[in-house]
Parts: structure tokens; C-alpha cells; sequence
């Protein structure tokens, strides 16, 4: 089963590529690895849905700063 706390350390590692040639983009991570970059949230998140269902997966835009969230705040695919 893929776990999130690699694929941020993937998107982490792999961060000055990414925004040498995806900036802007949305980015989906999966098993530690990029799937793909998207140039919009919602494609994103419709292909890895289509691809991993309900996941965990990681989607990220490419230097956006970061968004923390609390830990009470969950998303659920129905």
C-alpha cells in the first residue's frame, strides 16, 4: 500500500526538477513516484481518482506555498 509520508519525501527530493519544468502545475504522486503534471487541480485529481481510487496519493502545485491544515480536516470519496 502506498503511504503519503513517502510521496511528500519524493515530491520533496525531487522539488528544484519539478519547478525547473513544471511550475505551476499540479503534480500527482503515487508509490513515491510522479505520475504525472496536470494543469489543473480538478485533472488531477480526476485521473488519480480513475487511477488509485480513494488513495492516498499526493497532488501538489509545483511553487505553491504550503498549506497546513488541521489535523480535524478530512476529505472523503463517496
Amino acid at each position: 500500500m502506498a503511504d503519503l509520508d513517502q510521496d511528500i519525501a519524493a515530491f520533496d527530493k525531487m522539488r528544484k526538477e519539478l519547478e525547473a519544468h513544471h511550475k505551476g502545475k499540479w503534480v500527482v504522486f503515487f508509490d513515491a513516484k510522479l505520475v504525472d503534471a496536470y494543469d489543473s487541480f480538478e485533472s488531477a485529481a480526476e485521473n488519480a481518482v480513475k487511477r488509485y481510487g480513494a488513495g492516498p496519493y499526493l497532488i501538489r502545485q509545483v511553487g505553491a506555498a504550503e498549506v497546513v491544515l488541521p489535523a480535524s480536516v478530512m476529505y472523503q470519496f463517496i
